[in-house]
């Protein structure tokens, strides 16, 4: 069976919100096959400890594909210590111009608390506006609730968790199941 031919794998709601002086991300457990829940508790972020620094990666997509991606970008803060905006451009460069890097099918979401950054396999690196960086089957969800709410009182962590249950209500690609991670800017 090709992969064009493959069900469609659906469910993934990551967010990211930076607010206060504190980046988290958030990401939802479920991974759906088709209409079929596969999984309701997968971890979809995932801290690395590279090139002296702290990040926290969310990953929405292919798992594979995305642990695939994770290797690549570890080996590249390695190759640019503290360096995140430019290791997550090079991994870029690469993800659009190799061949078998072009055939993945994953985005990602990015910080090491100063910066937050989504990856795209067409080459992008974007630092999303209004502090907020939401990919994944609700990730628009997720992203509409989070920006209605970064005026208001509550801090970067509630704001993250408010957001993904509003898209677990609205997405059937999404659960409540949450793996929360955080990190101090600067």
């Amino acid at each position: 069976m090709s992969h064009s031919d493959f069900p469609g794998w659906h469910g993934t709601t990551i967010i990211g919100v930076k607010k206060d002086g504190k980046v988290v991300l958030a990401g939802d457990g479920q991974v759906s096959l088709g209409q079929t829940v596969i999984k309701g508790s997968a971890r979809k972020l995932r801290r690395l400890h590279s090139g002296g620094m702290d990040v926290v990666v969310g990953f929405a997509g292919s798992t594979a594909d995305a642990f695939t991606l994770l290797e690549r970008l570890e080996a590249k803060l390695d190759s640019h210590p503290g360096q995140l905006p430019r290791a997550a451009v090079e991994l870029a460069k690469d993800w659009r111009t190799d061949k078998y890097l072009q055939k993945l099918e994953a985005m990602l979401i990015v910080t090491d608390g100063d910066h937050l950054l989504i990856l795209t396999g067409a080459g992008d690196v974007l630092e999303p506006e209004h502090n907020i960086a939401a990919i994944g089957s609700g990730g628009n969800y997720a992203l509409a609730a989070a920006r209605a709410m970064m005026d208001g009182p509550q801090d970067a962590e509630t704001i993250a968790r408010r957001a993904m249950a509003i898209a677990a209500d609205i997405c059937v690609y999404t659960n409540g199941n949450l793996t929360v991670e955080a990190l101090p800017q600067g």
